[in-house]
């Protein structure tokens, strides 16, 4: 993929087009570098900080509204790529070829689990270190930074949410270069903590109003989506 396959908005927050799992996969494996998850809400309500945080690394299309989104900017052929099935895909592709993992986030419990979980469905698999998400003090941060740095891992993935997921990786790469995603919940998602949407919903572009009708609470964040689409029809976004 070429630099013209970066999107910009109309708020300045840029976005690749990736074409499929295997397409992002190979292009961070060449360059390195953290993965960012865009959706429609980041978009439209993005702040200066989480504007300069996307454009700095590369964000993807992390939901239906970005690809429109996407879609609406000639990148006819661009697929929603879910954060919370990107870091498998790149675990079962890169681990076979002997890379390395960190993982970061969620609470003891989950981040245990999540591991073993890993142990079990992708055997061999050399994960090198791990901790929860609970980072207190600037020691402590300090600390994971400098055992990350020693041990080296080909991928980091950080579970905390944004933008202090992504702060903290930007600090990582600074003194270890490798590839780095930003996973918000996907432990508590992959440990059986939260539920995901069922498959069906999920291949119909239909994991929001799953969630929806879940947690009818989200209602006010589902109104931005919608606002969001009508703004990529009118061609403002």
């Amino acid at each position: 993929m070429d630099g013209t396959r970066r999107v910009t908005f109309k708020n300045g927050v840029k976005c690749y087009a990736f074409r499929s799992f295997d397409d992002i996969i190979d292009y961070v494996s060449g360059r390195k570098g953290i993965l960012v998850a865009i959706n429609a809400e980041k978009i439209l309500n993005a702040t200066d900080q989480m504007r300069e945080i996307i454009n700095r690394n590369i964000g993807y299309s992390d939901g239906v509204g970005a690809v429109m989104a996407l879609k609406g900017h000639g990148c006819a052929d661009a697929v929603k790529i879910a954060g919370c099935e990107l870091w498998l895909k790149i675990v079962d592709k890169l681990y076979p070829q002997g890379k390395t993992f960190y993982l970061v986030g969620a609470k003891q419990e989950v981040i245990d689990e999540t591991v073993a979980q890993l142990c079990k469905d992708f055997p061999g698999v050399k994960i090198v270190g791990y901790r929860n998400g609970y980072i207190k003090t600037d020691e402590e941060k300090l600390a994971l930074i400098e055992d990350i740095e020693a041990k080296k891992p080909d991928v980091v993935f950080v579970a905390m949410g944004s933008p202090k997921q992504e702060l903290l990786m930007e600090e990582m790469i600074e003194r270890h270069p490798a590839i780095y995603q930003g996973l918000g919940g996907s432990f508590d998602v992959y440990t059986g903590h939260v539920e995901r949407a069922p498959k069906w919903w999920v291949d119909h572009n239909l994991e929001f109003a799953y969630r929806l009708l879940k947690q009818p609470g989200r209602i006010k964040r589902q109104v931005h989506l919608v606002k969001f689409l009508g703004l990529v029809k009118l061609g403002k976004i």
